[in-house]
Formats: C-alpha cells, structure tokens, sequence
C-alpha cells in the first residue's frame, strides 16, 4: 500500500504543534542532531512512527523523516551526553517559547527528561519524509509513572 509523504512547514505556535504530532515518539540517535552555526540551521534525521497509518489501518509503521530549524543561533541539551552519538532516544514533543517577537525558544522534548534548547531568531521548522514506510511490531506505549 502506497502512503503519501509528509512535507510540513511550522511558522508559528500551532503550525509547531502539527509538526510536533507527526513527530510524537520518533526514534534517532544523538548522531543525529546536527547544528550549523554559521547557516543558522539545526537538524536532525528520525524515524517516525505513522500515527495517523496506525488509527486508520491499524498497520504500525514508520518512515525516515529529515527536520531542520531555521534562524538558530543557539543550541544548548540536558539529560544526555552529546558526545555518545549511539545512544538512543525518543522524541515526545516539541514546544516553542516565545521572547522578544518574532525571536524565541523551540524546546525538544525527550524521553527520560532529555530536552534540546534551540534559541531562534523566528519560529521557522520543516519537516519532509525520505522514504518509504516500513512495518514495525507494535505503537509506542508510555506507562502511568503512578501505575
């Protein structure tokens, strides 16, 4: 079955939030986050889980999809080291902070409390899939802490 790729543009607080959607659990290694200063870019490669292919079709899927973030002038990250590019992780959301307008905070919010801080000149993001799709064993589940 052929599935359409994604390519979305973020401008503003909710266009970041659909982005942000698509995005909810996709997996990639610290390799995989890159930051261009001198382009002002910051971007990273993930597989991301088909969410929408998983509630219609009841198939689980995901799909290598590139990000990039426009205007950055700085990335700071907590809960990881960035030096071990093989680890893992989970992205959960991601979230913009506005300051002095049009300039900001997109926070990436990982796994295990992991975040990465991108300060940016204006909210700016693209995300586009690679390639096909590729079956997987099952959707991600996020236990209650409480359970």
């Amino acid at each position: 079955m052929s599935h359409e790729p994604l390519k979305l543009l973020a401008l503003d607080s909710e266009d970041l939030a659909i982005v942000s959607a698509h995005l909810q659990d996709a997996l990639l290694s610290v390799g995989d986050l890159v930051f261009r200063p001198k382009e002002k870019r910051f971007a990273f490669a993930a597989d991301r889980f088909d969410w929408e292919g998983a509630a219609t079709e009841q198939a689980c899927r995901r799909r290598r999809t590139a990000v990039h973030f426009e205007g950055v002038t700085a990335v700071r990250s907590r809960g990881f080291d960035v030096n071990q590019r093989e680890r893992q992780l989970s992205l959960l959301a991601l979230a913009f902070e506005q300051g002095d307008a049009p300039a900001g905070k997109v926070m990436l919010h990982f796994d295990g409390g992991a975040c990465v801080c991108l300060d940016v000149e204006c909210l700016e993001a693209a995300l586009k899939d690679l390639g096909p799709c590729w079956e997987v064993a099952g959707q991600p589940a996020h236990p209650l802490e409480d359970a």
